[in-house]
């Protein structure tokens, strides 16, 4: 007998969802809403596109969410019951652009199908691997364990995911691959894997920290936020969307769109080429740290929306690292996070959904099992050149954003 899971990314703002048969692991259907302002109104909306398309939402046995902080209480796939709504909603604060969207999601979902078992899978739980000189940071013991600060790291489900499939094309064992990911879109993050393990990743408490993102500062002074509220008398608040909105790319050019900001450097733009700048040379520093605290690494891999798509990126990071072999006796892989889309993103809630059923053939399936959901890695073939310096790519994988759901 097959099940059928729905697997659901809600952020902020947009519901990505996608409906999966076992043990077949074939997609059913696939489709985002964005600019949603209405999370219960918005799972209605795909229900109801669902139920146009023959697909009765009684029919789901399953739904697995990605959230993305887990702190120290959720390492693994964990089924939702109200202690688990309440723990995920205490951690909001360490990620509040993200938290508060993924339990919207969850509470109409659960108000949807009240008696389908249904399971969070956690972007920070592929990084519990990593060790503690890595986790932890320089400040009084006492307040770090008091308070819970330590390295948690976030897009741990396209790592994980990344990690997996890249090993199987390279044909080396999953307990012994070494690789650098770089998971570089409007977030950035990048993770050091050693034996198939993360060992150390950008992101840390939150998803600020590390490289330059969209609009996010990535690493900082701390003393510039002392600096901040002494001479600006900026507050929490002013200081918080300073660094997470108002920052990275957006901050030093005015957009954090990679594509604009591309543009407008190669069209002699100071501000943008400044920012580009900045941007790569951060990357540049973390690679050539992660080279020097893994050794024997297999290969450096880029994936997500700048990572896949923007070569002239690629070519310049890589191009600036051939001394340290990077390109040469370190291959460069591409791995895409996006095939062709199987539903089209909608102006509104109030447009009509548009709904494009296919039947994919995946190299591995999802599974359910105890009832919990867990994800098995899942491509479609693809192949993408990296220019001059890469190797043969990798397959296509789902998106980055939810891959450990199948996503």
């Amino acid at each position: 007998m097959s099940d059928r899971i729905l697997v659901i990314n809600a952020g902020s703002s947009s519901l990505k969802f996608q409906v999966l048969d076992l043990p077949s692991g074939d997609v059913v259907a696939k489709g985002t809403l964005e600019r949603i302002t209405d999370h219960a109104a918005a799972i209605h909306t795909m229900v109801a596109a669902l139920a146009d398309s023959g697909i009765d939402i009684a029919s789901v046995t399953a739904v697995g969410h990605r959230v993305v902080h887990g702190g120290e209480l959720y390492t693994r796939p964990t089924r939702i019951d109200a202690d688990v709504i309440t723990g995920i909603e205490s951690l909001v604060p360490l990620a509040p652009l993200h938290n508060p969207g993924n339990l919207l999601g969850i509470r109409a979902m659960v108000q949807q199908l009240p008696d389908v078992p249904q399971v969070a899978v956690f972007d920070t739980a592929f990084h519990a691997t990593i060790p503690a000189h890595a986790a932890t940071y320089a400040i009084d013991a006492d307040v770090a364990e008091r308070y819970g600060i330590r390295r948690f790291g976030f897009h741990g489900s396209s790592h994980k995911f990344v990690t997996a499939k890249t090993a199987e094309l390279l044909g080396v064992p999953l307990d012994q691959v070494n690789l650098i990911i770089c998971h570089i879109g409007n977030g950035a993050s990048i993770t050091a894997v050693q034996g198939g393990n993360s060992v150390d990743t950008s992101m840390g408490l939150t998803p600020l920290e590390g490289l330059v993102m969209g609009t996010r500062s990535g690493d900082l002074d701390p003393g510039i936020v002392f600096h901040l509220a002494r001479v600006a008398d900026f507050d929490f608040a002013r200081l918080d969307t300073l660094l997470n909105r108002q920052s990275g790319l957006f901050g030093m050019c005015g957009s954090g769109d990679m594509r604009e900001v591309r543009k407008r450097a190669n069209a002699g733009d100071p501000d943008a080429r400044l920012a580009l700048d900045v941007y790569g040379y951060r990357l540049r520093k973390y690679i050539g740290a992660y080279l020097a605290a893994v050794p024997d690494v297999h290969a450096l891999v880029f994936t997500a929306g700048v990572g896949e798509n923007d070569a002239e990126f690629r070519d310049e990071v890589v191009g600036a690292l051939a001394h340290l072999g990077v390109g040469s006796r370190i291959p460069v892989h591409v791995v895409p996070t996006q095939v062709s889309p199987v539903v089209h993103a909608l102006p509104s809630l109030h447009a009509p959904v548009s709904v494009t059923w296919t039947q994919p053939t995946f190299e591995s399936q999802l599974s359910f099992v105890h009832g919990f959901l867990s994800s098995h890695e899942t491509g479609l073939p693809l192949q993408t050149p990296f220019g001059r310096h890469a190797s043969p790519v990798v397959h296509a994988l789902p998106s980055s954003q939810a891959s450990v759901l199948g996503v």
